[in-house]
Order: C-alpha cells, then sequence, then structure tokens
C-alpha cells in the first residue's frame, strides 16, 4: 500500500461509485484516492464509475482518468491517460474490436496471482505498476482471452515494456510459462502492427546477413567516434577492427564440437570467439565452424513478435550444424534461443538440435579435468548474470566454477535482476532501460566498494554493451567469462 502520508493533499476530490474521496498525489504520475474511514466494498470498479466532482490536479474530464486498481480496502489508485507521452505513455491508438491472443488456457490458468514474481521483475520494480508486472500482464491477456476485452493501447503498451528477461520464472512456485505468454502475445501484436515498427523490422533484416552486418557495424562504429550516433541506440563502444575470425580446427564429421559464432557477437564481440577458440584448444577439443546460413540465431526476432522470421532463421541455422556433435555457444541470448528451438518449430529434429546446444561456461566446467592447471591471477571480479543465463538456461552456476579456481568472485545483491538491454529493448523502450540500468549499476557499485573489484564479467553481448560506456566511466572493465582463463593460458 503507498504511504498515504507522504502524499500531497488538497487536490480537489471525486465521487466514486456515489462516494465522496479525496484526492492526493503519489509519486509523479499517480492519484491516490480515499474514502474517508470506510473500507471498499469487494467489487470490481470500472471508469464509468468516476465522476469528477472537483479538478484534482490533472484535468477534470473524466475520460482522462484510467482506472488503474485497487489496493488493499481503503485506497483505489487511479492514474491519468497520456502520462507516457513525451517520456510517458504512448498516444491512444484506436480501440481493436475483441478477440483472441491464441494461448494456451492451461498456460494463463497456472498464474494464481500470488505476486511472488513482482520483485523480480525490473519493469515493475522501476514504476511500481502493477500492469507491469508479469501478474498485470497475465492478467490483461486473460482479460482478452477470457472476458473478450479489446487489444486496446493500455494493452499494447503493458505488452511491448516487457523486457522479457524471464526473471519471474524462477521465481514462480506454480510454474507459469510466462516466457511463452509474452512471446505469443508479442507475436500476435506484431502481425497486427502494434509494435515492432518498420524501422526495427528493417534494422533486424541484416542481422541474416553477415557481410552487411560486418560493413555496417563498421560505418556505426566510425560514426560513433566522431559523436554522430546517440547513447540511445548503441551503448557500448563498438569496434573499428574486429581482428581476424576464428577458423575451424576440424570438418564437421570429425570435430568435438560446433563453435557458434552468431551475428552481433562476431560483429561487436569477435575477440571472445577467439577467447573460447582458445580454450578449447587448451581443452584438446577441435571444433567445426556453422555454414554460411548459421549466422543469426533469430532471438532479436522472436523478443520483436517476428514469429515467421524466428522460425525461418531457426530452420537456416539446423542446417549449418547437421549431426550430433555439441553447440557450444558464447552468448547467453543466443544459447537460450537455440535451446528454444524445440518448442518454436516443434518438430523431433528441432528438440534434438536444442538438446545439443551448450553455453561454453557450462561446457567448460563440464570438462574441467581436460583443463590444464592455472595459477590464480589475484583479480576480484563482480560477475553480472545475463538473464538468458540464469533465468533461461539456468546454467550461471557453471560461470562460478569455471571462474572460481582463478580469481575472487564477487556477488551482486540485487538476486539477478535484469540489466535493461533485453536485445533491443534499449533502444525502443531508452527510459525504461535506463531506470532499469541504473538499479544494476547501483547494485555493482556496492559490490565495487565492498571489495575493490576492477573488472566486471557478463556472458551476453547486449548486457556488456549496455554496462560498458557507464562502467568504464567508473573505472570498471567488462569481460566475458571465457576472456578471464583464455588471457591466463595466452600469458
Amino acid at each position: 500500500m503507498p504511504d498515504l502520508g507522504e502524499r500531497e493533499p488538497d487536490l480537489g476530490g471525486v465521487r466514486l461509485d456515489g462516494r465522496l474521496a479525496e484526492v492526493g498525489r503519489q509519486g509523479r504520475d499517480e492519484l491516490v484516492f480515499v474514502l474517508g474511514e470506510h473500507p471498499l466494498d469487494p467489487f470490481e470498479l470500472d471508469p464509468t464509475h468516476v465522476e469528477v466532482v472537483e479538478d484534482p490536479g490533472v484535468g477534470a474530464a473524466t475520460d482522462e482518468l484510467e482506472l488503474f486498481g485497487q489496493i488493499g480496502a481503503h485506497v483505489t489508485r487511479l492514474r491519468r491517460s497520456g502520462w507516457r507521452n513525451g517520456g510517458g505513455r504512448r498516444p491512444a491508438g484506436p480501440t481493436m474490436a475483441p478477440m483472441s491472443l491464441s494461448l494456451d488456457p492451461e498456460a494463463l490458468n497456472t498464474c494464481v496471482s500470488c505476486g511472488l514474481c513482482l520483485p523480480h521483475c525490473p519493469t515493475y520494480r522501476v514504476t511500481g505498476d502493477e500492469a507491469l508486472s508479469p501478474r498485470g500482464r497475465i492478467d490483461a491477456m486473460r482479460s482478452i482471452e477470457v472476458r473478450g476485452a479489446p487489444i486496446d493501447s493500455d494493452v499494447v503498451e503493458f505488452m511491448s515494456t516487457c523486457v522479457q528477461c524471464r526473471g519471474c520464472e524462477p521465481a514462480c512456485p506454480s510454474g507459469v510459462p510466462y516466457g511463452d505468454l509474452i512471446e505469443a502475445t508479442r507475436s500476435e501484436l506484431a502481425r497486427q502492427g502494434r509494435i515492432t515498427p518498420w524501422w526495427q523490422r528493417r534494422g533486424l533484416a541484416v542481422l541474416p546477413r553477415h557481410g552487411m552486418l560486418l560493413a555496417g557495424s563498421t560505418m556505426l562504429a566510425w560514426a560513433q567516434r566522431f559523436g554522430l550516433v546517440p547513447r540511445r541506440f548503441v551503448a557500448g563502444r563498438l569496434p573499428v577492427r574486429r581482428g581476424p575470425a576464428v577458423r575451424a580446427t576440424a570438418t564437421s564429421e570429425g570435430a568435438h564440437v560446433w563453435l557458434y559464432t552468431g551475428c552481433v557477437m562476431d560483429a561487436w564481440m569477435r575477440s571472445t570467439h577467439r577467447s573460447t577458440a582458445t580454450v578449447l584448444d587448451a581443452m584438446g577439443m577441435t571444433y567445426a565452424l556453422p555454414g554460411s546460413t548459421g549466422g543469426c540465431c533469430g532471438a532479436l526476432h522472436a523478443h520483436a513478435g517476428l514469429h515467421d522470421d524466428a522460425v525461418a532463421l531457426a530452420e537456416r541455422v539446423m542446417r549449418s550444424m547437421p549431426g550430433d556433435a555439441p553447440i557450444v555457444v558464447n552468448s547467453a541470448g543466443c544459447g537460450a534461443q537455440l535451446q528454444h528451438y524445440g518448442a518454436l518449430l516443434g518438430t523431433e529434429d528441432a528438440i534434438r538440435f536444442a538438446e545439443r546446444v551448450v553455453d561454453i561456461g557450462e561446457f567448460v566446467a563440464a570438462h574441467a579435468d581436460r583443463l590444464p592447471e592455472l595459477r590464480p591471477t589475484g583479480a576480484t571480479i563482480v560477475v553480472q548474470d545475463p538473464c538468458h543465463l540464469r533465468h533461461v538456461q539456468r546454467a550461471h552456476e557453471p560461470v562460478r566454477e569455471m571462474l572460481r579456481p582463478i580469481a575472487t568472485l564477487v556477488e551482486l545483491d540485487d538476486a539477478g535482476l535484469c540489466c535493461g538491454a533485453g536485445g533491443a529493448y534499449s533502444v525502443v523502450e531508452p527510459e525504461l532501460a535506463t531506470d532499469i540500468r541504473d538499479r544494476k549499476l547501483a547494485a555493482i557499485d556496492r559490490a565495487v566498494a565492498a571489495s575493490g573489484a576492477t573488472v566486471v564479467v557478463s556472458a551476453n553481448p547486449g548486457c556488456s554493451m549496455h554496462l560498458e560506456r557507464s562502467l568504464s566511466e567508473r573505472g570498471l572493465t567488462v569481460r566475458h567469462p571465457i576472456d578471464v582463463p583464455a588471457q591466463r593460458w595466452r600469458e
């Protein structure tokens, strides 16, 4: 319940179902309506029940107020439509006719609205807005699927502001498949043209065209050097020179593993591929590389709701790495998407392919007996878990197993809360992404102050790029976990 002692009084009054309610302000975007000492009856209020008696300081028209929900027994919270205009809510779009999102009703019914997901949701943590939480978003999905509610502009906002970090899933005692629900919902919204604007679709179309991506990344890196690229579009510093690409050490028939190189990972963090190759060489593992069709895994397309594109890219990637050898991946987002191919395509081949995918940290930890002994580096390292490694793959502990023999590790105190990168999220939702990042930076600051660490490791390019500039301003270096042992072996 909001702290009513901190609200500003004397903003007017409204009448809720015939009863006069006092109005105060709680925070920047929220009004608090208090019905004296009388508890509200447990009925579902509707905006049509609200009659403005006096201007509550945000406009007197009833249709400018949007019912948000009931908090406890004495307080009902409403907010004004339009709070994201110019740093607030998007302009209202046309109301859609009632329709289905084609969601699995059993998956929807799994949620018992217990609220244990709320502390693990980054958008809820930075806004305090129930609608921008997994519970609130699932309630909106139910409203459409069960009660025939329209897919209006508010629903679009609730779904498009989800980072898709899936931090709610490990916290959920009921096992709600939130990732499947939000992905299916966003696919329907993208099909309608309600999310994923044309410029985002054009940008995503470049990712499978690796030569174009490399050339464009180089041009973008030079433009960045001349201050021509807003930080909203690329937070981290892109490499002007990325160095040589890794070369396969065996054919596809004879290799111990496949080394998946991806699209953005190869364009922006190729040095980590070389580090991965160094570690595999030290383990005596030979590796093959995917063919020309195996560049982009489709993770960003799936996040953007472009289901058909994600399926087409999955089929291409599967063809590029045939056989039974493990597929080693050093990008948490790519690894999570490759492991999702079974559910995405629904075929036996896709299921078998997904079962072969393993994160590099997990692979190294599982074959530690093949590693040459390394002396400790003496380094103190802060470990930042990418969401798709911790919450989706559940493979964050092997990173620690790999690093613990050679470095002192420092944990963050935020229970793996998202950093706000979310693939393209920092581009399409820059304000929320920045607010979420600030919480992550505060956690890193606390860890550094307590330990004196100078290095932060993160196993995902999006996270690294999203945090890199802010951390470099603090005198900290961001590295991929595999870079640490690789440098030690090179020395």
